[in-house]
C-alpha cells in the first residue's frame, strides 16, 4: 500500500486539480498522519488478546507466519488494491496528491502495527505464528476464526522477531 500510495501521490502532484497543489498537499499530509495513526491503532486490543492467548506450538501444528498470511491476503485482494490506487489517482483531479497520501498513510499504519508486534515478540523472546487451518476459515491473521497465536522460541524456523529473515552467521571452526 505504501508504494502504491507514493506513486498515486506523485501522479496527483503532477496534476493541478480543482483546489490547487498547495491545498492538496497540505490536506494529503494531514490525511496521511490521521490514516497512519488510525490504521496503526486499529484492532490493537484484538492483537494483544491473541498474543496473550498464545500457546506453545505443538508438533502437529501447521504454522504460518503473519508475513506469509499478509502476502496471501494481498494476492487474494489484489483487485481491491488496484481499485484503491485508481481511486487515489482519480481523486487527484479534485484534491491533488491527497488520495495517494491517504493510501500511503494506510501502508505506513500497517508497518507501524507490524513493528509493534515485532517489539512484543522481542520483549517476550518468542516468534508468533498463526495456525493455517484457522486462516482457511477466517482468512485474516487476526480474524474471528483465529483463537490465539502459537509461539516458538527464537531459534525455531528461519525468521527473527518481527517477521524478518534471520541472518545466518558463520560458525567459527
Amino acid at each position: 500500500m505504501w508504494w502504491l500510495g507514493v506513486l498515486a501521490a506523485g501522479v496527483g502532484a503532477a496534476l493541478p486539480g480543482l483546489t490547487g497543489r498547495r491545498i492538496g498537499l497540505y490536506a494529503g499530509a494531514a490525511l496521511f498522519l490521521v490514516t497512519a495513526a488510525a490504521v496503526g491503532a486499529a484492532r490493537r486490543k484484538r492483537y494483544a488478546a491473541l498474543v496473550k492467548a498464545a500457546a506453545k506450538a505443538g508438533r502437529n501444528d501447521l504454522l504460518q507466519d503473519r508475513a506469509v498470511s499478509a502476502r496471501v491476503w494481498r494476492r487474494g485482494h489484489g483487485w481491491w488494491l488496484l481499485l484503491a490506487f485508481l481511486a487515489a489517482v482519480g481523486s487527484s483531479l479534485v484534491l491533488p496528491a491527497a488520495g495517494g497520501m491517504t493510501l500511503a498513510g494506510a501502508g505506513a499504519g500497517l508497518w507501524l502495527k507490524a513493528a509493534w508486534l515485532g517489539r512484543r515478540e522481542r520483549a517476550a523472546e518468542v516468534l508468533l505464528w498463526v495456525r493455517v487451518d484457522w486462516l482457511r476459515r477466517g482468512g485474516a491473521p487476526a480474524g474471528k476464526a483465529v483463537r490465539g497465536y502459537r509461539f516458538t522460541g527464537v531459534a525455531a524456523g528461519d525468521a527473527s522477531p518481527g517477521g524478518a529473515r534471520r541472518r545466518r552467521t558463520a560458525v567459527p571452526v
